[in-house]
């Protein structure tokens, strides 16, 4: 049998997405249906991947983020994704830090995917981030988080690390786990 309906998700899909994500099923074959419309070739293009994230996002520059979301999930790096992966990386950005995978920000992070994060990566995901946070907001930020670079230092210290050093995927995700302050600097709770 397959399908219930014409064109419709492949319930492997469906289960699978179910599983791993807080939506629902009428979300997901939702999405599926628009995907379809929007991506006839069953696979998202960053353009268009960056287009949808930034309605997430009405009052910031989403650009840069989205572009290491999208990154972060093109395993094989050919410059598309498909459903399931584009569903897996709208999860884990958009449903607040209960979800955050750090295993996934770690990833994110890791700008060349060498599987070690360095300084460098650090101050470029923290502009990223930055730019998630609308302007209005961007000014009550504490006098020691209110620019990008000072977010970058004030994680890096707490990584413990010289600015020449690594951070390895256990460390990162120990120190991160265990720490509030880290763990508000590599997410824009936007909830």
């Amino acid at each position: 049998m397959g399908n219930a309906q014409s064109g419709g998700i492949p319930r492997e899909i469906l289960d699978d997405l179910k599983l791993t994500t807080r939506f629902s099923e009428s979300e997901i074959t939702q999405w599926y249906e628009n995907f379809q419309k929007q991506c006839p070739t069953g696979r998202i293009t960053l353009k268009q991947f960056e287009e949808i994230y930034a309605k997430f996002f009405p009052e910031s520059d989403a650009k840069s983020y989205a572009h290491h979301v999208f990154r972060s999930f093109d395993t094989n790096d050919d410059g598309t994704l498909d459903f399931k992966e584009y569903v897996v990386a709208l999860h884990m950005t958009s449903s607040g830090k209960s979800s955050l995978k750090l295993e996934w920000v770690f990833s994110l992070f890791d700008v060349d995917k060498n599987g070690y994060v360095t300084k460098p990566e650090v101050i470029e995901l923290s502009e990223a981030l930055f730019k998630l946070i609308p302007k209005s907001k961007q000014a009550s930020l504490p006098s020691d988080e209110n620019t990008p670079e000072k977010r970058a230092e004030k994680l890096w210290t707490i990584f413990d690390k010289k600015d020449n050093e690594r951070v390895a995927e256990g460390e990162f995700i120990e120190v991160i786990e265990s720490n509030e302050v880290a763990l508000r600097l590599i997410q824009y709770d936007h909830k």
